[in-house]
């Protein structure tokens, strides 16, 4: 990692000396139709880098919003400037490399499209160097070359077999939550330089984790081996606009603790480049806490409610509110409108995670 040596600096204006990830390796390969593919890219560019996001909310993931500049306060602020950490928005410090690959933010923020029959899967399991900030790099562990996995979608009741090749010198595997035959349940380890078919029919219809599960535990989930899977009713839900959030948090320095959180691998993503949506239309999020070694996250939405419907289950949403609370492996699908054109700002209610990293927004356009 590398900090600025000017703390005055407006050191957001500076691209981090980071790789480039191979646009390939971010690629998972479809099934049936190729529709099990990565989270497209269903919302337009907007304009190039660098520019101001227009104050009344024509935001998208093209866009910037360089934020108030103000740096957290207290002990967030000193353990920030110790890691080094770019500082940045409103709310919170550290913000993304400006230098990301073509289309991997769309890649993360929208889940693909829903499908119907059998489907395959193929993951690789890869060492890579992920870029968790402006400044920081996390020798990750990761599903497909990205943290967090690929969102991998299907309907209830149809089969899925999902190969994963294990191209690292350490085992690994893959569990994946909900209901499936035990002697699929991925707690036995995948060699090195080997693969393995996990042939399954997902149940029930709702929003599935799924991770490696071999120890230590901690550490395969600290660095990356994780990710989300859909499971669709058989009947279509309405259209929306949908939007993955897996919230999770890293340790840099290698204290056991997290230094930092970032909501889809990356801190402040979306305060950078906002989610665009439209006012008025169903929005849908599907939001999971793989936070590893605190007991609690949330997701907190300003200035609207929406309905709840926990691990994504049911017809009928359990509660209506703006704030949701999750332990660890807990999701939610959560459904919205917002009426006003504007921003619309989310984090976590633990403020320490918001000032780290987790912090982004909504733009209604």
């Amino acid at each position: 990692m590398s900090g600025p040596d000017d703390d005055t600096a407006d050191v957001r204006e500076t691209p981090p000396d980071l790789p480039r990830l191979d646009r390939r390796r971010l690629l998972l390969r479809g099934g049936v139709g190729g529709a099990l593919l990565l989270g497209g890219a269903a919302l337009g560019r907007g304009t190039a880098q660098g520019q101001p996001l227009d104050p009344g909310g024509h935001g998208g993931h093209g866009e910037v919003y360089e934020g108030s500049g103000a740096a957290p306060a207290g002990a967030a602020h000193d353990d920030l400037e110790r890691l080094g950490l770019v500082r940045g928005g409103y709310g919170h410090g550290p913000q993304p490399p400006r230098d990301l690959p073509e289309g991997l933010i769309e890649d993360l923020t929208h889940p693909p499209a829903a499908t119907s029959g059998s489907g395959e899967v193929s993951l690789a399991v890869t060492e890579t160097r992920w870029p968790v900030a402006a400044g920081a790099t996390l020798d990750a562990w990761t599903y497909g070359g990205r943290v967090p996995g690929p969102v991998l979608r299907t309907t209830a009741g149809e089969r899925l077999r999902v190969t994963v090749d294990n191209r690292t010198g350490r085992g690994h595997n893959l569990h994946l939550h909900g209901s499936h035959d035990p002697q699929m349940d991925g707690w036995e380890p995948i060699p090195p330089d080997a693969s393995f078919t996990y042939d399954v029919t997902p149940g029930p219809a709702g929003l599935h984790p799924y991770h490696c599960h071999l120890p230590p535990y901690a550490e395969h989930l600290r660095r990356g081996l994780y990710g989300v899977m859909i499971v669709d009713p058989p009947g279509a839900r309405e259209p929306a606009t949908e939007v993955v959030l897996v919230l999770s948090g890293f340790d840099l320095t290698g204290s056991g603790s997290n230094d930092v959180y970032a909501f889809n691998g990356i801190c402040g993503l979306y305060d950078r480049h906002p989610i665009r949506v439209p006012v008025g239309e169903l929005v849908r999020v599907y939001v999971t806490n793989m936070v590893e070694g605190e007991a609690v996250a949330s997701f907190h939405l300003h200035a609207q409610t929406f309905d709840v419907y926990r691990s994504g289950t049911g017809d009928r949403p359990h509660e209506h509110t703006d704030v949701v609370t999750l332990g660890q492996g807990e999701r939610a699908m959560l459904e919205f409108r917002l009426p006003t054109r504007g921003r619309y700002m989310f984090h976590p209610h633990q403020h320490h995670m918001a000032e780290r990293g987790a912090m982004g927004w909504f733009t209604a356009t």
